[in-house]
């Protein structure tokens, strides 16, 4: 199975909201030009930019007719609330209303989780839906799983990024060490690529669709925006593991399709 992994493309409206659509838009319809064709997207987190209702519209917009399922994932820049109005009871969110789900594809099992925390840069699970992602783990344990969420749940060496990654990572560590079908934890947040292992799997951390962070791995150095490529992640998954490519957009000469 295929699973695109997408990430931050930070949806806006106004002057300032052609260039993020644009690059989830292209991101997309590189997606559609593998071949074979994933079997689904999963987008990390940071869907939009300030979590309004016009923003959540302009997502729908651009994903609403695409042709693989979407899943999408709540990041510190959406809001809650408005994410489950604009998606509540749609495949986007499983089905459901909430921002913490999971999708049983026959030889998948995609489980969502929400590490929002309003008004704060950094994540939390929180006791509950770790419970909750513990049980979801279980219930089929011969099926390969992947876990996504927006918070990176380590440390990854670029001190601005990790004060505000997931604060309860090693609780999710615990929970996934308990579950060797876990191939892959996807995490976004970072706008940048990132691989580590972790919790007895391994953690990816997908660019952005709209701009990338600098590498800034001093403290007394100031992190900011950089020219790199937009990119995605592609997971291969099958009985042996997962494989992990890094697909890039902006600069590539891959082809891409409309939609």
């Amino acid at each position: 199975m295929l699973i695109a992994q997408l990430s931050d493309p930070h949806l806006t409206t106004g002057v300032l909201g052609a260039v993020p659509a644009a690059g989830l838009h292209r991101a997309l319809g590189r997606v559609l030009a593998l071949r074979p064709r994933p079997d689904c997207v999963v987008i990390t987190g940071d869907l939009v930019d300030q979590g309004r209702p016009d923003e959540y519209a302009v997502l729908r917009e651009v994903i609403g007719r695409y042709p693989l399922p979407v899943h999408l994932v709540a990041g510190n820049h959406d809001d809650r609330e408005s994410l489950l109005d604009a998606f509540g009871g749609t495949p986007y969110l499983g089905g459901g209303f909430s921002a913490y789900y999971h999708v049983d594809h026959p030889d998948l099992t995609v489980v969502v989780l929400d590490s929002l925390t309003p008004g704060e840069g950094g994540g939390r699970l929180g006791e509950d839906q770790l419970g909750w992602l513990d049980g979801v783990l279980a219930g089929r344990p011969d099926v390969p799983a992947l876990v996504c969420l927006h918070h990176p749940p380590v440390a990854v060496g670029v001190p601005a990024a990790d004060a505000v990654r997931l604060a309860d990572g090693d609780a999710l560590a615990e929970v996934v060490r308990r579950h060797p079908h876990v191939v892959r934890v996807a995490a976004g947040h970072l706008h940048r690529p990132v691989t580590t292992g972790y919790a007895g799997t391994v953690l990816t951390v997908a660019p952005s669709t709209w701009r990338q962070a600098s590498l800034t791995m001093s403290a007394d150095d100031e992190i900011g925006w950089v020219d790199e490529p937009t990119a995605f992640l592609l997971h291969a998954v099958d009985d042996g593991g997962c494989v992990t490519h890094t697909v890039q957009v902006s600069h590539a000469a891959g082809q891409t399709c409309g939609y």
